[in-house]
């Protein structure tokens, strides 16, 4: 437990000194500058400045292949306008082009009643599940189950947002028998996903797709000889190059907030969905550990 406790104050520390601030006109100080860059930047800031409502939606990787730029120089223009990455330009861009009440929600009104809010933020969800149900890829599941299968031990990464929804594919798969260990501290996960190998199947959840620690833990893996799968939003992003296997969810209202809500619905679905294969492959195993965890667990109850 005090473990857990200092765990959670330097990731609060961490997180309020890598907190970006707020950026104003940014539309304006692409426009400015966009004259001034060499080629590779300049078409990528007259692609943002054509495009800006598009780009809110975009990942990196995306961004690059349609400027024809490398992502290398997305983050550095991105950089010169007084950015500290991507992220960080999409959400001044979208902080110029949306009502302050879409950063709560994007359906949501100012003016809309509770009635009204709970409409709203429970259809988003239902959406995304019904788009998420459209991409994800079947025989891709399928693979994943594989992979799992065949692995001597399982890792789950996932840090911000992604972090419970690792935690609760770990104890579900705990529940079935699968070993495994989640890591949601992203200087372990660099540690542990360059101590994994052949034998070892690792599972990491991002919803952008570009956040440093998780495509470095995700590399390393990969280099290291692990069974890579990842679960992230449609589209492409750095994340993907590492992974063997990729589970899309499909969420559009997160780009605007730091933390996703319909994603972490859709994420959830697929991690039931992964829990439901396996145990079904492994019926026998999975419904004698069940029995045995559940009698371990009733004493908790009253």
């Amino acid at each position: 437990m005090a473990e857990r406790r200092r765990n959670s104050r330097e990731a609060t520390v961490e997180a309020h000194a890598n907190r970006a601030p707020p950026l104003d006109g940014i539309l304006d100080r692409v426009r400015t500058i966009q004259a001034s860059l060499p080629p590779a930047a300049r078409r990528i800031a007259a692609f943002i400045a054509a495009n800006a409502a598009e780009v809110v939606h975009m990942s990196v990787t995306e961004l690059a292949d349609r400027a024809g730029a490398s992502e290398g120089s997305v983050v550095s223009l991105c950089r010169q306008v007084g950015a500290k990455g991507f992220h960080h330009l999409k959400l001044a861009l979208a902080r110029d082009l949306v009502q302050p009440v879409q950063f709560i929600h994007e359906d949501l009104d100012r003016n809309d009643d509770v009635s009204t809010i709970v409409d709203k933020v429970f259809l988003s969800g239902v959406q995304a599940l019904h788009d998420t149900l459209k991409v994800l890829d079947r025989t891709a599941v399928a693979r994943a189950v594989e992979l799992i299968l065949a692995a001597e031990r399982v890792e789950l990464y996932g840090i911000g947002s992604s972090a419970p929804i690792v935690e609760d594919a770990h104890y579900r798969m705990v529940r079935i028998g699968i070993n495994c260990k989640v890591v949601i501290d992203s200087h372990i996960q660099a540690i542990s996903a360059s101590l994994t190998g052949p034998k070892v199947a690792v599972i990491t959840v991002s919803h952008s797709g570009s956040t440093h620690e998780t495509v470095t833990a995700m590399r390393l893996a990969k280099e290291s000889g692990a069974q890579t799968i990842c679960i992230t939003n449609y589209g492409k992003s750095p994340i993907q190059s590492y992974a063997d296997v990729v589970l899309y969810t499909m969420a559009r209202e997160t780009e605007f907030r730091t933390e996703a809500m319909a994603s972490r619905i859709a994420q959830l679905c697929i991690v039931d969905a992964l829990i439901a294969c396996l145990a079904i492959a492994t019926y026998d195993d999975a419904v004698e550990t069940i029995r045995r965890t559940s009698e371990v667990l009733s004493v908790k109850r009253f």
